[in-house]
């Protein structure tokens, strides 16, 4: 499977002790991929198990979730903390709520974060966590117990220095508002244990546009790089309405994009003039499932039920922001057939390996979520950094930042990329300039 040997035997050995994992047993194919450039060089990474323990989480927190809804019905969910990387810095990522939760997608999710904290150049190393419950059709009475359970638990795990959770799928602002406040509430102290705050106490402006608009400057560095080129007039379309994918598409529209297609989990609306985006804007700010509605606005615009079929519509440039594995490989062959030439992924690992291959092969730009979407936990750490100088900035002062942050990781990836492989490669300059990081510091810090 992989050039070297001892990859090839540590993968299968990966393989037989997390053999009902496969969402983290991708993450780790991918990365070994990767590594396979750089290990045989290093006989350090063999002789002190840097492989063997970046692989394996340090921490794997399990435990029950018990709330009681509005019918007075008692439920038991599952939480999860994955700590699985602190070499660099706390344990940094998301919490989330949603019913596919396991400890494989958590575990992909943790390994993944710990290289795209890496890529920042911030001090955060990494993980995630979150639960099976559903926030979904549940009243705001019922996520509050729910979160407030949820931290009576995890409280004991977190600390400014130790793990600084943020939100992810199915955890907004007012999740995060519950949870920390229980928090407060039980450790009576006010720090950055929690980032995506509420700006009333302690959040950063422009957070919740982060990921989105992040993705858009490390779009702007790929353009600009490989084709001395803008988005401006680019045919765009984007995977989810969520605050990623909204975000990414005013993002880009402000850069002079032309959106025409959008989806929800209900499906996607196209329009080949552009979709007006302060109708999508309204549409979603009460309800993310906007798709339906929408040509009762716009009935010039068309509709389909199916949300994958978003990836036949032609275009130039292709955003997956919504989920894991949403862009298999007929969906990269339909996008290559229809011409478009740059696929940058706004959530994490939402293109299989056969898909990403596929991709590359055809010469298509391909920028990897762990540093493509960065932009979010970029913004998360600028957030504990004002948390702890008690000191915020303003919104020009955060996205100045979070431009730099992400011209800085295409560097660092595009840097490594053409040291080891071809330029065009960012999913293995991506990978090799954060493990350079975090091997670095485990090295430093001996065997622990």
């Amino acid at each position: 499977m992989f050039t070297n040997e001892y990859l090839n035997s540590l993968f299968e050995t990966t393989k037989e002790r997390n053999g009902s994992q496969p969402e983290y047993l991708q993450a780790v194919e991918e990365f070994f991929e990767a590594m396979s450039f750089i290990v045989e060089n290093d006989p350090n990474i063999q002789k002190f198990g840097i492989m063997e323990r970046i692989i394996e989480p340090e921490r794997i927190v399990k435990f029950r979730v018990t709330w009681i809804d509005d019918q007075g019905k008692v439920n038991v969910n599952r939480g999860y903390r994955v700590q699985f990387n602190s070499a660099i810095g706390p344990y940094k990522g998301g919490l989330r709520f949603h019913p596919s939760v396991n400890e494989s997608i958590l575990k992909f999710l943790g390994f993944e974060q710990t290289f795209k904290n890496a890529l920042t150049g911030l001090p955060m190393g990494g993980g995630k966590g979150g639960s099976d419950f559903n926030p979904r059709g549940k009243s705001d009475a019922e996520i509050m117990r729910f979160c407030q359970n949820f931290m009576l638990e995890l409280y004991r795990h977190l600390g400014a220095d130790t793990d600084v959770p943020a939100g992810d799928i199915g955890v907004g602002f007012r999740e995060i508002g519950y949870l920390y406040g229980m928090y407060k509430k039980i450790r009576n102290e006010s720090t950055g244990v929690l980032t995506g705050k509420g700006l009333t106490y302690g959040g950063s402006l422009g957070r919740k546009e982060a990921t989105g608009h992040g993705l858009l400057y490390f779009v702007r560095e790929m353009l600009k790089v490989y084709r001395n080129d803008t988005i401006e007039g680019k045919k765009v379309i984007i995977s989810g309405s969520g605050k990623v994918g909204m975000h990414a598409a005013l993002k880009a529209q402000e850069m002079g994009a032309k959106v025409i297609a959008l989806s929800d989990i209900n499906g996607f609306v196209h329009d080949d003039n552009g979709l007006d985006l302060n109708i999508v804007k309204m549409l979603t700010e009460k309800n993310p499932e906007f798709s339906t509605e929408y040509l009762q606005y716009r009935p010039s615009a068309t509709y389909d039920s199916n949300p994958s079929n978003i990836w036949t519509v032609p275009c130039d440039i292709a955003l997956p922001c919504a989920t894991q594995n949403e862009l298999p490989l007929e969906a990269a062959q339909a996008l290559v057939e229809n011409g478009c030439f740059l696929v940058a992924e706004g959530a994490n690992m939402p293109t299989t390996i056969e898909a990403t291959k596929y991709l590359q092969h055809a010469d298509i730009l391909f920028a990897p979520g762990k540093a493509a979407n960065a932009g979010g936990v970029a913004v998360s750490g600028l957030e504990m950094t004002q948390n702890a100088m008690h000191i915020p900035w303003t919104y020009d002062e955060v996205d100045e930042k979070l431009q730099d942050i992400m011209a800085q990781i295409f560097n660092k990836a595009y840097t490594e990329a053409r040291k080891y492989t071809d330029h065009r490669n960012l999913v293995v300059g991506a990978n090799i300039a954060g493990f350079m990081r975090v091997y670095h510091a485990m090295m430093d810090q001996g065997i622990v």
